[in-house]
């Protein structure tokens, strides 16, 4: 039996960790090292498993239960979701407020703007401030029970300080762009239909049978509303989100309160455009009447409020033709189709190029070269083919076919029972190995400078390499009987192999190219376990034990270490030298830096090296990059031409510094170490 003195420290633990994650999942301002917090959080799992009884439904442990049943069970909601109607330019939102004052004469209305999440609505229950169930909206009146994949998602609290007896909190689960692009490229690897968008990523996490998948898709949530409530009165949207946020709910940043309807039409205009910087899908922005009890007596339809519209953006579509459809090569074996397409403007860029997944996506769009078709951003980001323009057929164009032989080294191509993608057959595939070589020598694993596509070429055109352990026996002389290859970047280039064997765990786990192995994930796996050695014998449960780590991830780290070949390849990596631990510098978790405490932004191009290389010196002095400017952003590095974080710095006041500065800053604190 668990003593006082054992449940008190237990609680204290789950109070920091709920702190710390409260901070990184929601603030976006981390506030000790990982390290830190996994050390705490491996002391709470000790606890409580040496005492099950003192676990509670809300210690952060319980994130991840046990698997969710088939069926997900319907719950009848005691207050319906309701959707909201649309409009679709401004004389229609003017409608929408005449509608408004119609039904409050004489009476003044303030109005607030929300983005419009592209994801998921949920509504979550609290019970003495502890979450017992989410529900999904369904049809508005029935929703279905996944509160076990619910609890997964970091960015929603399960425990509520000061919250009323019962509360039902409502908002948007959706998926951030870049873990879509993330999981989409998994799952073209793996020879699964990819996710047409967010939304649909969202959805199919959240209906996963195991919570672990939908631990490991990144899922985030914005809360903006409330259901049925017990115990408090909240008199206005404006007050809702400011109380919303004192629960410690994540709130979007960009709502704002409006007094005349003009002026809500400047500000949804204003966001047409600016949605494109954000880091996930919006499509519109909801206008809601402020006060509450003017809510309440504008009332409802069946469907939707009379206090509420959507004004919905125009989806960013161009029309373009293909030309041809090409198929690449990965490092895995798959072969993977795309579209080169007469160039269009798109979401602010030039597109020639479209991904085409696989065989099931283009059968499924009856996809053929010579189509007139419609093209967007996948996730804002990759570009993507949203149909075929029937009409627009002239009889000419061509059906596509995967080839039967690989488009490197003529070995048969062979699609696996249940997979949509296509695979080389040949383990030894010269297309295979080049991609392999490409991949370890990169800049975010081994880092090999010199080592590019064409002098991977050449190495293996002289055979003089046939996978990654070669490297490390190159003579100087060897390489200079390379074309274009001469004595002095020989030189340079056996100097930077020999320089890579002390690269360390992160980066050679990076650079073995595993699949669902990123270079996030690698770092994770690395400073979990600190060695190579102790990675290849941990069991599957271990594994899984490591926040961060998803079961896909697990299951391929399985299967590569099993494989002859792997270990082979590893064993030969130790015999030549290369580290297979983290560098001991790396070990030392309080090393300080001029960035330390930073979480910077990188924006535009720097004359005086790579985005890759000012990032990894940045992080070598202590600091963290960000992929976008947020409230938790505290530095911008602004090369030429910066874009659009620029201006987002700026308006947050967030402190910007130039190529310069930031070159005078990294060189004091190498001037003194």
């Amino acid at each position: 039996m668990a003593t006082k003195a054992v449940m008190e420290e237990a609680e204290k633990l789950r109070e920091k960790i709920r702190h710390y994650s409260y901070l990184y999942y929601v603030l976006d301002q981390p506030a000790i090292q990982d390290y830190e917090f996994d050390q705490l959080y491996r002391r709470l799992v000790q606890m409580e498993q040496q005492h099950p009884e003192i676990i509670t439904p809300d210690s952060p442990t319980q994130r991840v239960g046990g698997k969710a049943s088939g069926d997900f069970p319907k719950v009848t909601f005691r207050k319906p979701m309701l959707s909201l109607s649309n409009v679709f330019n401004p004389e229609e939102i003017k409608a929408f407020d005449q509608r408004v004052k119609n039904g409050l004469p004489g009476e003044s209305v303030s109005y607030i703007t929300e983005l419009k999440i592209d994801g998921l609505s949920m509504n979550l229950i609290y019970k003495d401030g502890v979450l017992i169930q989410g529900l999904t909206r369904g049809d508005g009146h029935v929703g279905e029970d996944v509160t076990a994949n619910v609890r997964t998602i970091r960015s929603i609290p399960l425990k509520l300080s000061g919250a009323p007896s019962y509360m039902e909190i409502r908002g948007e689960v959706f998926m951030p762009r870049k873990s879509f692009i993330a999981l989409n490229g998994e799952r073209d690897e793996a020879g699964l239909m990819p996710f047409a968008n967010c939304r649909n990523a969202a959805a199919g996490s959240l209906r996963q049978l195991d919570p672990r998948v939908t631990a490991s898709r990144n899922l985030d949530f914005f809360a903006y509303a409330v259901g049925d409530v017990e115990g408090m009165k909240i008199h206005s949207q404006e007050e809702l989100l400011e109380t919303l946020k004192k629960f410690q709910f994540k709130v979007n940043p960009h709502y704002k309160k409006w007094d005349s309807i003009e002026d809500v039409i400047s500000g949804v205009l204003e966001w047409q455009e600016k949605r494109h910087t954000l880091d996930y899908d919006t499509d519109g922005m909801v206008i809601k009447v402020n006060n509450f009890e003017q809510q309440s007596r504008l009332g409802a339809t069946v469907k939707d409020p009379k206090w509420a519209t959507a004004y919905k953006y125009p989806p960013e579509e161009a029309e373009t033709k293909i030309r041809h459809i090409a198929v690449t090569l990965g490092r895995t074996g798959v072969l993977t189709p795309s579209a080169d397409v007469d160039p269009v403007r798109l979401a602010g860029t030039t597109v020639k190029r479209a991904t085409l997944h696989n065989m099931d996506f283009i059968r499924g769009k009856d996809i053929r070269v010579g189509d007139t078709v419609r093209i967007y951003k996948a996730g804002e980001i990759i570009p993507e083919i949203d149909r075929v323009i029937l009409e627009k057929r002239t009889g000419a164009e061509q059906i596509f076919n995967m080839p039967d032989t690989c488009p490197v080294c003529g070995s048969p191509v062979h699609r696996i029972k249940g997979e949509a993608a296509y695979r080389c057959t040949n383990r030894q595939c010269g297309g295979v190995i080049r991609e392999k070589l490409i991949h370890f020598a990169s800049r975010g694993a081994m880092s090999i400078d010199g080592m590019g596509p064409a002098v991977v070429d050449n190495m293996i055109a002289f055979r003089l390499v046939s996978d990654p352990s070669d490297l490390y026996s190159l003579t100087a002389d060897q390489l200079a009987q390379m074309e274009r290859m001469g004595e002095k970047s020989a030189v340079k280039l056996t100097a930077s192999i020999d320089a890579s064997r002390s690269r360390g765990l992160p980066k050679l786990l990076y650079a073995l190219g595993i699949r669902y192995v990123g270079e996030k994930a690698a770092r994770i796996l690395a400073e979990h376990f600190g060695s190579l050695d102790a990675l290849m014998k941990a069991e599957e449960e271990e594994l899984l034990l490591v926040e961060g780590i998803g079961p896909a991830i697990v299951s391929s780290l399985i299967s590569y270490f099993k494989e002859k070949s792997s270990q082979e390849l590893i064993q030969k990596l130790k015999e030549k030298g290369v580290l297979t631990e983290i560098p001991q510098e790396e070990k030392i978790t309080d090393k300080a830096g001029v960035f330390a405490g930073e979480k910077v932004v990188l924006t535009g191009k720097l004359s005086s090296m790579g985005r890759r290389e000012a990032a990894e010196l940045i992080i070598g002095e202590g600091g963290e990059i960000m992929s976008a400017v947020t409230n938790g952003t505290t530095l911008v590095i602004a090369g030429e031409d910066p874009g659009s974080k620029l201006e987002k710095a700026r308006a947050r006041g967030i402190h910007i510094i130039e190529e310069n500065e930031f070159l005078k800053r990294a060189g004091v604190r190498a001037a003194h170490s």
